[in-house]
Protein backbone atom coordinates (compact mmCIF):
# COMPACT_ATOMS: atom_id res chain seq x y z
CA UNK A 1 0.00 0.00 0.00
CA UNK A 2 2.72 2.48 1.00
CA UNK A 3 4.92 1.36 -1.88
CA UNK A 4 2.14 2.19 -4.35
CA UNK A 5 1.65 5.59 -2.71
CA UNK A 6 5.37 6.43 -2.83
CA UNK A 7 5.46 5.43 -6.50
CA UNK A 8 2.37 7.59 -7.16
CA UNK A 9 4.11 10.55 -5.55
CA UNK A 10 7.29 10.06 -7.56
CA UNK A 11 5.37 9.81 -10.86
CA UNK A 12 3.35 12.92 -10.01
CA UNK A 13 6.48 14.89 -9.15
CA UNK A 14 8.20 13.77 -12.36
CA UNK A 15 5.12 14.71 -14.41
CA UNK A 16 4.85 18.14 -12.79
CA UNK A 17 8.55 18.88 -13.32
CA UNK A 18 8.18 17.71 -16.93
CA UNK A 19 5.23 20.08 -17.30
CA UNK A 20 7.49 22.92 -16.16
CA UNK A 21 10.27 21.78 -18.50
CA UNK A 22 7.85 21.84 -21.44
CA UNK A 23 7.58 25.63 -21.17
CA UNK A 24 3.84 25.64 -21.77
CA UNK A 25 4.14 22.73 -24.21
CA UNK A 26 6.31 24.77 -26.52
CA UNK A 27 8.74 21.85 -26.17
CA UNK A 28 6.31 19.18 -27.30
CA UNK A 29 8.56 16.22 -26.49
CA UNK A 30 7.71 16.79 -22.82
CA UNK A 31 4.05 15.88 -23.47
CA UNK A 32 5.09 12.20 -23.30
CA UNK A 33 6.53 12.18 -19.74
CA UNK A 34 3.76 14.51 -18.55
CA UNK A 35 1.04 12.19 -19.84
CA UNK A 36 2.71 8.96 -18.70
CA UNK A 37 3.58 10.45 -15.31
CA UNK A 38 0.10 11.68 -14.49
CA UNK A 39 -1.60 8.52 -15.75
CA UNK A 40 0.75 6.32 -13.72
CA UNK A 41 0.35 8.54 -10.67
CA UNK A 42 -3.45 8.42 -10.72
CA UNK A 43 -3.44 4.67 -11.33
CA UNK A 44 -1.10 4.12 -8.36
CA UNK A 45 -3.16 6.45 -6.17
CA UNK A 46 -6.27 4.45 -7.11
CA UNK A 47 -4.38 1.25 -6.28
CA UNK A 48 -3.38 2.68 -2.91
CA UNK A 49 -7.04 3.37 -2.11
CA UNK A 50 -8.10 -0.04 -3.37
CA UNK A 51 -5.53 -1.66 -1.07
CA UNK A 52 -7.33 -0.04 1.86
CA UNK A 53 -5.65 3.24 2.71
CA UNK A 54 -8.10 5.93 3.80
CA UNK A 55 -8.58 8.62 1.16
CA UNK A 56 -7.82 11.47 3.58
CA UNK A 57 -4.48 9.95 4.47
CA UNK A 58 -3.54 8.90 0.93
CA UNK A 59 -4.50 12.18 -0.69
CA UNK A 60 -2.95 14.26 2.08
CA UNK A 61 0.38 12.47 1.87
CA UNK A 62 0.29 12.44 -1.95
CA UNK A 63 -0.35 16.16 -2.32
CA UNK A 64 1.88 17.33 0.53
CA UNK A 65 4.86 15.28 -0.53
CA UNK A 66 4.29 16.36 -4.11
CA UNK A 67 4.23 20.06 -3.19
CA UNK A 68 7.35 19.79 -1.06
CA UNK A 69 9.33 17.69 -3.53
CA UNK A 70 8.40 19.87 -6.53
CA UNK A 71 9.35 23.06 -4.68
CA UNK A 72 12.72 21.64 -3.66
CA UNK A 73 13.47 20.07 -7.05
CA UNK A 74 12.44 23.23 -8.93
CA UNK A 75 14.94 25.18 -6.85
CA UNK A 76 17.77 23.07 -8.22
CA UNK A 77 16.50 22.19 -11.70
CA UNK A 78 14.99 25.54 -12.71
CA UNK A 79 16.62 27.93 -10.23
CA UNK A 80 13.20 28.90 -8.85
CA UNK A 81 13.13 30.67 -5.49
CA UNK A 82 12.90 28.71 -2.26
CA UNK A 83 12.80 31.19 0.60
CA UNK A 84 12.86 30.47 4.30
CA UNK A 85 9.16 31.34 4.39
CA UNK A 86 8.46 28.75 1.70
CA UNK A 87 10.52 26.28 3.74
CA UNK A 88 8.35 27.06 6.74
CA UNK A 89 5.27 26.42 4.62
CA UNK A 90 6.67 23.05 3.54
CA UNK A 91 7.38 22.20 7.19
CA UNK A 92 3.79 23.11 8.11
CA UNK A 93 2.47 20.93 5.28
CA UNK A 94 4.55 18.01 6.53
CA UNK A 95 3.34 18.60 10.09
CA UNK A 96 -0.27 18.66 8.88
CA UNK A 97 0.13 15.44 6.93
CA UNK A 98 1.76 13.73 9.89
CA UNK A 99 -1.15 14.85 12.05
CA UNK A 100 -3.65 13.45 9.55
CA UNK A 101 -1.65 10.22 9.27
CA UNK A 102 -1.44 9.74 13.04
CA UNK A 103 -5.12 10.44 13.63
CA UNK A 104 -6.12 8.39 10.58
CA UNK A 105 -4.14 5.41 11.85
CA UNK A 106 -5.74 5.70 15.27
CA UNK A 107 -9.27 5.82 13.86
Amino acid sequence: MWTALVAAILFEVAATLSLRASEGFRKRIWIIPVTIGYLASFYLLWLTLRLGMHVGVAYGVWTACGVAMVAIAARFLFREPLTWLMGLGIALIVAGVLTIEMTGAAG
